[in-house]
């Protein structure tokens, strides 16, 4: 999610810390903050956190208190860091940096005409990575996760949809994730060999073309050898927004993932499940929860060894404490909004209307926040995690 709640400069505001501090006393297990930018140039929105360049007293003071309020329970509280790359909004940079110079493909013009990025441009974005983990570090984060799902700069190099290079960053599935591999490479040396590092990475991106569920998986297992600590399993991008249960203007891509044999209310469980055959890095998994049964479901199936809260905690912010406490759902607020009013209902048919829809909800993610809960009975987080899970 994402908070659009810092200063114009990108500084972390007392309405941060108040927010936080109200999800770490909700019971969570740990809190990963919204966009955390390395170039002011290409925030997701404004009001993002950008650490773009090394902190000054008052910089470090914003951050500091924002973790201490997101950690004063006795959670764990992480950075999530990240560029937008071609999905910056074009009231932010009409001519964002990406892969290639291949535009999003959405209706609107919500979105500019990307430029590619030069080598020089690339190793420069990979040290600001490392810059901002270890800045967070240094404020009191607990735990850093670096962004490369949901068509976002990493996550568009990793997809031969948008990353049409010819030179090493490009071509290849290895040479896709280079940027993303070097990234996590000189964060470790950065914060060293105890400070947790996580990835967020797409399941699938579900477009024609795009980064698939087998190259997820070789990723994954390039990223347990990396000495990732965790990586959250997500789907889609601002054109197929599978994260947010949704549909895109294009046709679904399926994946070479077999369907559970009853119907589950999270939308990733299936492919963490697939994984898990294959990794032992500790897989999150987040989209789509919303009853006790189901959380409890997922761990208990080995498909995920922590859940993801997200759009429920905006509005009941101590969801994780009513979970424990034998809450058997969690409301749906989500499907109380509509991008038209009822009589216009009809129009929902129209694929170019529903993806709209989708997008509006995707852009709209405001003033949240990703927060984690530890389900019923955690043996296995402990048991992969115990250096960094309470």
């Amino acid at each position: 999610m994402t908070e659009g709640m810092a200063t114009p400069d990108g500084v972390p505001t007392r309405e941060l810390e108040r927010l936080y501090g109200l999800w770490s006393d909700g019971g969570a297990g740990m809190l990963l903050s919204g966009n955390i930018q390395v170039d002011r140039d290409h925030l997701e929105r404004p009001g993002n956190v950008v650490i773009d360049r090394p902190a000054d007293d008052a910089m470090m003071a914003a951050l500091t208190g924002w973790a201490q309020a997101a950690t004063r329970n006795g959670n764990h509280f992480w950075a999530q860091i990240s560029h937008a790359g071609r999905q910056t909004q074009s009231n932010v940079n009409k001519h964002p940096k990406a892969p290639s110079a291949v535009k999003l493909g959405l209706p609107g013009g919500q979105f500019g005409e990307p430029v590619a990025l030069t080598i020089e441009e690339i190793e420069d974005l990979v040290d600001r990575f490392a810059l901002a983990a270890k800045t967070c570090q240094a404020a009191g984060f607990t735990g850093a996760q670096i962004h490369a799902a949901h068509g976002y700069l990493l996550s568009s190099f990793l997809s031969p949809r948008s990353n049409q290079r010819t030179d090493a960053y490009g071509g290849s599935l290895e040479n896709r994730a280079r940027f993303l591999l070097a990234v996590v490479a000189k964060t470790r040396a950065a914060v060293g060999p105890d400070f947790p590092i996580s990835v967020k990475l797409n399941s699938a991106d579900f477009q024609k073309g795009g980064f698939n569920f087998e190259d997820s998986l070789q990723v994954l297992r390039w990223l347990e050898e990396a000495s990732v600590d965790l990586v959250e399993i997500s789907g889609g991008t601002y054109e197929q927004p599978a994260l947010m249960g949704s549909d895109g203007i294009e046709e679904k891509e399926e994946q070479n993932v077999a369907p559970s044999t009853k119907a589950r209310e999270a939308y990733f469980v299936d492919f963490a499940k697939a994984m898990q055959d294959a990794v032992k890095v500790p897989l999150m998994v987040t989209g789509g929860f919303r009853t006790r049964k189901a959380m409890e479901s997922a761990l208990s199936s080995g498909a995920a060894d922590l859940i993801g809260l997200g759009r429920p905690m905006c509005v009941m912010t101590d969801a994780p404490k009513r979970l424990l406490e034998d809450l058997e759902a969690l409301p749906r607020f989500e499907d109380r909004l509509h991008l038209l009013p009822g009589w216009l209902g009809f129009l929902m048919r129209f694929q170019m209307v529903k993806a709209v829809a989708a997008s509006r909800s995707f852009s709209g993610s405001t003033n949240s926040s990703k927060i984690w809960a530890k389900a019923a009975k955690p043996t296995r987080i402990w048991v992969f995690s115990r250096h960094f899970w309470r």
